[in-house]
């Protein structure tokens, strides 16, 4: 079957890696001149910032792209270990250590508040309950109800609709140690106040397979899937932005996709990884589309954008880890993010990645490649932000310099910034949005955009928007779903 992917991302790769394996004639079209998607790489004065997610779980999701492309992974990327995974960093001083390692972990409880240590085993125990119950349907197509009723009933036992934030309270005492254990919807683009608390079970997935992180960045695992997708066959045109979904209404079937320069690539099948909001209302005609009316898509909730500042420095933090949580001033759990009000905050937790402390090559001699993250709402708070962005970027920098990179503003020598305008426009994600629908309640599982559409049916959709969600494991998945729908691997 002749199969157009549109969207170059990791979860349009897995799909068409899938597909391709299997036989299929795959063309794969993004409107960026290199694949990535919304993680893309800019090279600059020496530096390379890779504005991907940081780091990467459950690596055999990977192994499994190159095992049925018939090749080594190693001979294209260099996947290492992180330990600890993350230093979480409070405003009173305090450093948490956040580790794989169940000795190493006991340890930082036991520096914390030691009374918390067995709560911390109890979360953890539920933690994986809730992994090895739920985890396998992200690897299945949920269309109906029925489809999660095999995990239904484990899912009920431990409460796993309440909100992360209210799970780990439930066991967690110390106001540092719950927002330590916390921050993994972020990682999805949830909130913890809202996202359901079977997203705890990426705790399990991060202690029983690791953090990882691809020599190069994010960018160069990138870019060995593209690789060994053209090596298999597969066709990959860059800088070819899709503007129609053809589907003729008489039969409700794609047949195409147009582009903006007029060209129609014919399909059997069409399969979207760009994100399924905008997708929706951009590509795919309205007449046809009676169950994913416009008022069901606006009528979602959306995710945060983020602010990512990238920037190289002409010497070296060495004080600092491959991925550090610096977690401001707010108390208690993440359930008060402020990046689900309607405004800047003041206040804010920072996401910051050194890679250069793991991948010296990112940077010249005796530099630091770096790129901080703060969420930060998303376009329908009618942020200015051709008025903000300098302000905030200036805001940052004064905290970093006050707090842990003394001199900063003086060693800055490259820099870039991302705001929810970039999202918007260069990656035509609905509203800003930097992770598509939101983790939230009444948004997860069979609940959200299916991946395989109910008005057209060989139109498909992988990516952060669909089942089963945000995140590299998340996205990965959604390759392997739509693969099984349409006859893949």
């Amino acid at each position: 079957m002749r199969i157009v992917v549109i969207g170059c991302g990791l979860g349009g790769l897995s799909t068409a890696i899938r597909l391709r394996a299997a036989g299929h004639d795959v063309t794969v079209i993004d409107k960026q001149e290199q694949p990535g998607g919304i993680a893309q790489v800019y090279r600059q004065d020496g530096f390379t910032f890779d504005a991907g997610p940081p780091v990467i779980m459950a690596p055999w999701l990977i192994q499994e792209l190159f095992d049925l492309a018939g090749k080594r992974t190693a001979s294209y990327v260099s996947l290492v270990p992180l330990e600890p995974f993350y230093t979480i960093r409070f405003e009173d001083g305090s450093v948490f250590h956040y580790s794989g390692l169940a000795e190493a972990l006991a340890r930082e409880l036991r520096r914390f508040d030691s009374a918390d240590i067995r709560g911390a085993v109890a979360l953890r125990a539920t933690a994986a309950r809730l992994f090895d119950s739920a985890f396998p349907l992200a690897g299945r197509p949920l269309t109906r109800a029925a489809d999660a009723a095999p995990a239904l009933g484990a899912l009920l036992r431990d409460r796993a609709y309440r909100p992360v934030a209210a799970l780990v309270d439930a066991h967690i005492t110390d106001a540092r140690l719950r927002r330590v254990f916390s921050i993994h919807p972020f990682f999805v683009g949830g909130n913890a106040a809202r996202t359901p608390g079977v997203y705890a079970a990426l705790q399990t997935l991060e202690q029983r397979w690791g953090v990882w992180y691809a020599m190069g960045g994010t960018g160069a695992l990138v870019r060995a899937l593209a690789q060994v997708f053209a090596e298999m066959g597969g066709v990959l045109r860059f800088a070819h932005e899709a503007v129609e979904i053809i589907i003729p209404a008489s039969t409700r079937r794609a047949t195409g996709v147009r582009l903006a320069n007029g060209e129609v690539l014919p399909a059997g099948a069409v399969v979207s990884n760009a994100e399924v909001g905008s997708t929706y209302l951009r590509l795919v005609p309205a007449a046809v589309r009676t169950v994913e009316t416009d008022a069901r898509i606006l009528g979602r909730t959306y995710s945060r954008s983020l602010f990512v500042w990238c920037f190289g420095t002409d010497r070296r933090y060495t004080g600092l880890s491959h991925y550090e949580i610096l977690m401001g001033e707010r108390q208690g759990s993440l359930g008060a993010d402020p990046a689900a009000q309607p405004h800047l905050a003041d206040d804010f937790a920072l996401h910051l990645h050194r890679p250069t402390a793991t991948d010296p090559s990112l940077a010249p001699a005796g530099c630091d490649a770096w790129y901080v993250m703060a969420s930060v709402p998303n376009l329908s708070a009618g942020t200015d932000w051709a008025a903000a962005a300098r302000p905030f970027r200036d805001a940052i920098v004064r905290y970093l310099e006050q707090r842990y990179m003394p001199g900063l503003s003086r060693h800055i020598v490259a820099e870039r910034c991302i705001d929810p305008r970039y999202f918007h426009a260069a990656a035509n994600t609905h509203l800003g949005s930097a992770y598509s629908v939101e983790a939230a309640r009444g948004q997860t599982g069979w609940r959200r955009p299916h991946n395989q559409s109910p008005d057209v049916a060989n139109l498909y959709w992988a990516g952060a928007g669909t089942h089963p969600g945000g995140g590299v494991p998340g996205v990965l998945c959604s390759g392997k779903i739509v693969a099984q729908l349409i006859g893949g691997a």
